[in-house]
């Protein structure tokens, strides 16, 4: 299953894992749970089980199918580090992302120190494969630290629903190479203060780390609820901040 993703920094998702389960506060209102769990029960569709963890041997090869270069998140609906996929089956999404040099892959865990660990036994990391963790507030901003035990040439931060101010320390922040910041969307949406993000910005401003923009959520820069996310927007200060990092020429 794959999808062209409505998510503003990327192109398509790709789902060998689907289903997990709740490791910290931002996973209180996930957006892929209340999605699959609509479905449970229904047969023949792909969320028959709901939100339940399954794999999917046969989307492995999804990827080298697409013959024009994308960018792809990996487990949008899933988290490929969960302690129930195997290490061989994460092996097989990283031989695929391999094989499928001319894409770029974008691969986000709740649960970095099985990242970290994963990737030293891995050895040769793919350029092509940016690694990523999420913090939700400053009690998680731990998880920036095992992700820089990752050799990926690409690590980003998706600081996002930002439930609360997060400082992320310089020692770290230098050796970051795009942050992500947005609030929370969904029915029981909780609110964004405007400047915690604005924060998390001029911290990436000073050490010249690009800052990406997500969202709002349902709560705009004042405040207000809306029906939607897209009517809460995206500008922070006026305008829209949209940067990605570069990969260094092979």
């Amino acid at each position: 299953m794959s999808y062209q993703s409505s998510i503003e920094w990327t192109e398509t998702t790709w789902n060998p894992v689907t289903g997990c389960t709740k490791v910290s506060p931002a996973c209180a209102h996930c957006y892929a749970e209340t999605f699959a769990e609509r479905f449970r029960g229904t047969r023949g569709h792909p969320f028959e089980q709901g939100f339940d963890l399954k794999l999917w041997p046969q989307r492995l090869g999804l990827p080298l199918t697409w013959k024009e270069p994308r960018m792809i998140f990996v487990n949008s609906m899933s988290d490929l580090f969960h302690k129930d996929v195997p290490d061989a089956f994460v092996g097989q999404v990283f031989d695929t992302m391999a094989q499928a040099h001319w894409h770029t892959f974008q691969l986000l865990t709740k649960r970095p120190k099985r990242l970290a660990d994963w990737a030293e036994t891995r050895g040769r990391w793919p350029r092509n494969v940016w690694a990523g963790v999420s913090i939700e507030s400053q009690d998680y901003a731990w998880r920036a630290d095992d992700l820089l035990r990752v050799p990926a040439e690409i690590k980003f931060l998706s600081i996002e629903p930002l439930l609360g101010p997060v400082k992320l320390k310089n020692s770290v922040l230098r050796k970051i190479q795009w942050v992500i910041v947005g609030g929370e969307s969904g029915h029981h949406a909780r609110p964004m203060r405007p400047e915690w993000a604005r924060d998390l910005r001029d911290q990436c401003q000073e050490l010249g780390v690009p800052f990406f923009f997500k969202q709002w959520g349902l709560h705009d820069a004042n405040g207000q609820r809306h029906r939607s996310k897209k009517q809460a927007g995206r500008l922070l200060d006026g305008r829209t901040w949209d940067a990605m990092p570069e990969l260094t020429p092979a």
